[in-house]
Order: C-alpha cells, then sequence, then structure tokens
C-alpha cells in the first residue's frame, strides 16, 4: 500500500516544513511497525521548492489471515475469502488508514511545537494513491473528496489488466487530490474517506469507532452532503453506531450554527431534579447480586452451571478480577448462542485465556469442574425433576466442591405480585417446581448440613415485607474439608 503527500515552497518558506509537520526528517528513511505489517516513511525529494513524503505499507497477508483466524476479522471480506491468495494487500484500505493514524498521530491532531503557524495554515497539497478501492467507482470518489475543498479531484480507473483492455476497469482507481488545505485536515480526510470508499474494514467496530469518526470528522462531516453514507459505511453499516453517530452530528451542527457548545444544546433535561427512571429488570439484579456475592467471597476461578445464553458469563468477564470462567451447559444450542453473546472468535488472546464453555450435565460427576474457588447455581434447580436433586446436589456440593456456592431459585410466595401471572401457574413452562421460602431454607440447610458447608441467605429484588423476595439465594460457603461417601449417580 503506497500514498504520498507533497508540497511546494520558496526559500522563505522551503517545502520541506513538511517533515516538522509530520514529524518525520526528510533525510531519514523511519520505519514502524503496525499490527499487520511495516510501515515506512521516506522522501522522494526534498527542496525548498517541492517534498514529498510517501508512506508504505508493507503488508503481512500470512499473519493478517491468521490474525483473523479466517473468519474475515482479521482482514476485510475478501481477505478471509481469498486466503493467502490475494491482491487486496497492495491495495489502500483500513490498513493503510491505521497506519496513517499511527505513524502522523501528532500530524493528524494539528499539533506541531516547532511550527505551529504552518500546521494551522493552509498549504499546498498534492496526495497520490495510485490503488484505492472505490465500491461506488470514481463518481463515488468525487461525491466524498469534492466537498471538502480540494481544487482537483482525480479518480482514473483503474484495468484489470492492460494488456487485455476489453476486460475493462477493475474496482481500483488511482486517486489524485490537490488543493490548498491545512494539513491536518487532509490527513483526517484519508484517515475516514479510505475505509468508507473501500466498503470494508480490518477490524472489528466496536462503540469506540463513533468517538473516532467524530474526532476526525471535526469540522467537515457534520455538513457533508453524503454524511449517511460515511457514517454507515465507516461503522461497517451497523445500525446502533451509525444512528448514535448521526445524531452526534446532528447535536454539533446545531451548536455551531448557533454559536454554543454541545452542552448548552443538549440541556433538555435538568439533572437537578428527579426523573423517572426504568426499573431495573429482575434479571439485572440478580446477576449484580450475584458478581457481589462474589467479590464478597474473593472468588477468581468460577464455574457458571447451566449458563444457558451466557448473559453471567458476559458480566463475569467484564470484571478482571474474574481471571478463570467456566460456563456449563447440557444444551449445544444455548452453548453456541453464548458463543456469539461473548464473540468468542473476535476475542484477544488474553480475553480468550479467560473463559471457556462446556458441554455437560450437573446430574454427573465432571473431573472438569474441581478445583474452582466458587459455583453458581442461577435458576437453575427449578428446571430439574426432584428426584433428580440429590445426583446434582453430589456432582455440585460432594464431587467439584467449590470453596463457594450460590444459588438462586424464584421465591413462589411472590408470584401474586405478578399481575400478568394467573393464579397457581409457575413463572416458566419449564419449571418442574417453585418453593416457598421456608422449603428452599430447609433444602439449603439439609445440603449444608450433608456435605460440609455453612449458608446463609439473600433477598434478590424487592423485599415485600408479606411475600417476600422475588428471587431468593443462598450462599454456601465450605466449613470442613470433610468427604462424603461415595454414592451410586442414577
Amino acid at each position: 500500500m503506497f500514498l504520498t503527500i507533497s508540497t511546494t515552497g520558496t526559500p522563505e518558506r522551503p517545502a520541506t516544513d513538511l517533515g516538522f509537520l509530520l514529524h518525520k526528517h526528510p533525510g531519514n528513511a523511519q520505519t514502524f511497525s503496525t499490527s499487520h505489517g511495516t510501515a515506512h516513511v521516506l522522501y522522494p525529494e526534498a527542496t525548498a521548492e517541492r517534498c514529498t513524503a510517501a508512506l508504505l505499507l508493507e503488508v503481512d497477508p500470512i499473519g493478517l489471515v491468521r490474525r483473523g483466524k479466517g473468519k474475515g476479522r482479521g482482514g476485510a471480506p475478501d481477505s478471509a475469502l481469498a486466503q493467502y491468495v490475494n491482491d487486496r494487500p497492495y491495495a489502500a484500505s483500513s490498513l493503510l488508514a491505521v497506519a496513517l493514524a499511527t505513524v502522523f498521530k501528532s500530524a493528524l491532531h494539528g499539533a506541531c511545537k516547532a511550527m505551529p503557524e504552518r500546521a494551522a495554515a493552509p498549504l499546498p497539497l498534492r496526495v497520490e494513491v495510485p490503488a484505492l478501492p472505490a465500491r461506488g467507482g470514481a463518481d463515488l470518489v468525487r461525491k466524498l473528496f469534492g466537498p471538502l475543498g480540494w481544487d482537483t479531484v482525480e479518480a482514473e480507473p483503474v484495468a484489470l489488466d492492460t494488456a487485455f483492455p476489453e476486460w475493462g476497469d477493475s474496482r481500483y482507481v488511482r486517486l489524485v487530490l490537490e488543493g490548498e488545505l491545512r494539513l491536518a485536515d487532509a490527513l483526517n480526510q484519508l484517515y475516514v474517506l479510505l475505509p468508507v470508499l473501500d466498503d470494508a474494514k480490518h477490524y472489528w467496530v466496536s462503540p469506540d469507532e463513533v468517538d473516532k469518526l467524530l474526532r476526525a470528522g471535526d469540522g467537515w462531516l457534520a455538513d457533508h452532503p453524503e454524511q449517511k453514507l460515511i457514517t454507515s459505511r465507516y461503522l461497517s453499516r451497523r445500525w446502533g453506531l451509525t444512528r448514535d453517530a448521526m445524531e452526534r452530528l446532528e447535536l454539533a451542527r446545531l451548536a455551531e450554527a448557533d454559536g454554543l457548545d454541545v452542552e448548552d444544546v443538549d440541556n433538555a433535561v435538568d439533572e437537578t431534579t428527579d426523573t423517572d427512571e426504568k426499573p431495573v429488570p429482575l434479571a439485572e439484579q440478580r446477576r449484580a447480586a450475584i458478581l457481589a456475592a462474589l467479590r464478597a467471597a474473593d472468588a477468581t476461578r468460577v464455574l457458571d452451571l447451566g449458563c444457558g445464553q451466557g448473559q453471567l458469563v458476559q458480566a463475569l468477564l467484564k470484571d478482571v478480577r474474574f481471571t478463570d470462567i467456566v460456563g456449563v451447559d447440557v444444551s449445544v444450542r444455548a452453548l453456541t448462542v453464548a458463543g456469539r453473546r461473548l464473540k468468542l472468535d473476535r476475542l484477544g488472546e488474553r480475553q480468550a485465556g479467560r473463559v471457556k464453555l462446556l458441554q455437560g450435565s450437573l446430574a454427573y460427576t465432571d473431573k472438569r469442574l474441581t478445583g474452582y474457588d466458587a459455583a453458581v447455581l442461577s435458576e437453575v434447580i427449578e428446571h430439574l425433576d426432584l428426584p433428580r436433586l440429590p445426583a446434582l446436589e453430589y456432582a455440585v456440593f460432594g464431587s467439584a466442591r467449590p470453596r463457594t456456592v450460590l444459588v438462586t431459585t424464584p421465591n413462589v410466595e411472590y408470584n401474586v405480585r405478578w399481575e400478568s401471572l394467573p393464579a397457581g401457574h409457575v413463572r416458566h413452562g419449564d419449571h418442574r417446581f417453585e418453593w416457598t421460602r421456608e422449603e428452599f431454607r430447609t433444602w439449603a440447610a439439609r445440603v449444608a448440613e450433608q456435605y460440609g458447608y455453612g449458608v446463609e441467605f439473600t433477598p434478590v429484588g424487592p423485599d415485600d415485607p408479606e411475600v417476600g423476595p422475588p428471587t431468593q439465594m443462598a450462599v454456601f460457603t465450605q466449613s470442613t474439608t470433610r468427604t462424603t461417601p461415595k454414592e451410586e449417580q442414577a
């Protein structure tokens, strides 16, 4: 991937000032490591009359595919399809945009202590990108760069093969931009529009990409006639992120039009007065109670037994104190959904090493589950037939024997407070039973006594003075190292 930036000058204001603005000396050829290759900065020409800085990105296509695990995460979709045989490593894309931001970071922000007045003033610039993917063709290139102050926007289609002109043009263009702009403005435009024209990114687009877009688009994106297309493509058509960016751009536009700060425009809510808030869902309250109990137990290695679709595992993963997290469920389908929720194929190496999902039945002992600080059975036991409970009890408390066990289950007494729940019905069609507070305490006390644990009880959700909380939680803490005679399990 190759990009050049040229400027002209006079003896009084030599063109070699470009080296100060880019923070790269014209007399040196410099090399920088990037996440997907090596970036080289060199100056093919450097005189007082004309100076050209070149950025050459040498992409490692094999490393690109390996980091993406062959699924497009580490490279644009084409590199996932073509694997090692691919023309994309030789064309400008988000890889070049990231290298641009890495190598010319200070220039991108308009910072130059040596020549602040030159950094703030327009320069005669010529930018050339020999091979730029343009999904939308030369017309789209002109629509994107034309409104940004360039005097000349050339987008010359690149032939598929000059030896066979009948094959027509490729989807690449040779881009040439000429005009007087601040260097920082030109770099920020390229940083945003290179991946927009490519319509692909080599990395996962997360919410912080909105901040990057607004920062790089400051001063030009809010009023751009193709704002919606730019925003949507830059954020990989993730609608939630695109909507957030569009709303913030409109707010910035209104503030600028009125000569106000954004905070002064976005003042519809008086933060000094109380406002109605939506009640926190019981599931969130339950996860918060579990996390608090795990932190109080000083647990770092945690089992989520009956993890379902992985909501609790996801919450555990957000807290760095939990270094080893295992989700277990008998349902392969639930584990597949949990894997998608956790984005396991996109996690970095360190994060991926903290979590794993296992298929297993809680009615059987499993050596993989021994040696953990804590185990959680959140809304699990009520899904088992009562005759199967002893098998689960032995597998968890007798065999795995974590130091702490948390068990949550519905409080059937609270069901009368659910207006939408018909009398006599359980909360979920798969619940085999739902216990009163007394029944749950009796069961927990028996299990604790049998397997050498102490037990305490915690309400989860609003604690109604008449019927108690909607969810009841037992916190079992190992009090002895007694061994339980091995029993035959059904």
